[in-house]
């Protein structure tokens, strides 16, 4: 497997679980799987569903703001790559 990074995480909403990640390159589909990784962060998912701008979206390209929901607690500055099998 092979992973590419795509952005990073700007900020976390720990009452919703929710993540906000800043697509800097290559795009990201609902159905991807990501990784994030940080100093204290290592968590691999698939994506479930996003959000820009409170509306769903099925994809989001680079320069995107884009909102996901994580399984675990993700922090700011945690890198987010993309896993290509």
């Amino acid at each position: 497997m092979e992973e590419q990074k795509i952005g990073v995480v700007t900020h976390y909403y720990n009452h919703l679980g929710v993540g906000i990640i800043k697509i800097e390159s290559i795009g990201l589909k609902v159905g991807d799987k990501v990784r994030i990784k940080g100093h204290t962060t290592d968590l691999e998912q698939t994506i479930g569903s996003m959000q820009i701008e409170h509306k769903d979206v099925p994809e989001a390209k680079a320069g995107d703001a884009v909102g996901v929901k994580f399984d675990e607690h993700v922090r700011e500055h945690d890198e987010v790559f993309k896993v290509i099998e």
